[in-house]
């Protein structure tokens, strides 16, 4: 018993020492932090000035988030929108333009990028060419994404689903539940029968 009063007391100090001071700090840094949300001492935050994080936002333990102009875009921004849950060990690196919308849950270890290292040159090791623009990223509100997800240069709708360990290389419409690598539709939501439908990996009903 006087182990887990001590445990109590301690999460107590922390979590008001982080209100206190950790917060704060990070209002200070980022482009800007709404009211309630979280970020933990953990995180890795590269130009947080470029990061804009919405009210009630959590952010789980060794996330990294980077948002570096490094093709020379002006306006290099990774937003998160209010409500959203990013899970343990996220990796989210903008060269352009990642925005998170509302309530979107996801699990840990997601990456999510908008660029890719070139391996044209074939006599140079990858590690040494240039990273290429591939699209922005726009992630719907109340969408899902499961563990090991990683969305390259890809949008996903609204109240989508990503199933885990997927690989999305694609935009994926409002409404569905993808799955895989490369990431396929297999399920999408009919408002005419109010229910979820099995598609044929593009998005088409196979079943009515």
């Amino acid at each position: 018993m006087g182990i887990l009063i001590i445990q109590r007391i301690f999460q107590k100090f922390r979590t008001v020492s982080h209100r206190l001071f950790i917060t704060p700090y990070y209002k200070c840094i980022l482009g800007s932090m709404g009211a309630e949300s979280y970020i933990p001492q953990s995180a890795r935050l590269e130009n947080p000035q470029n990061i804009y994080i919405g009210k009630r936002v959590w952010i789980g333990r060794m996330s990294w988030l980077a948002a570096n102009p490094i093709t020379g875009c002006l306006n290099c921004t990774i937003s998160i929108g209010e409500g959203s849950y990013i899970g343990n060990f996220a990796h989210i690196y903008s060269i352009s333009k990642i925005e998170i919308g509302q309530n979107v849950l996801m699990a840990d270890k997601v990456y999510i990028t908008d660029n890719l290292h070139t391996y044209s040159d074939v006599q140079k090791p990858i590690i040494l060419q240039p990273i290429q623009q591939i699209n922005n990223v726009h992630i719907g509100d109340g969408a899902w994404i499961g563990e090991n997800v990683c969305i390259i240069g890809s949008d996903i709708g609204k109240q989508t689903v990503i199933g885990a360990n997927s690989v999305v290389t694609r935009s994926i419409p409002d409404y569905c539940v993808a799955v895989g690598a490369p990431a396929r539709i297999v399920k999408r939501y009919s408002f005419e029968k109010k229910a979820w439908l099995k598609t044929d990996g593009e998005g088409n009903f196979t079943e009515l």
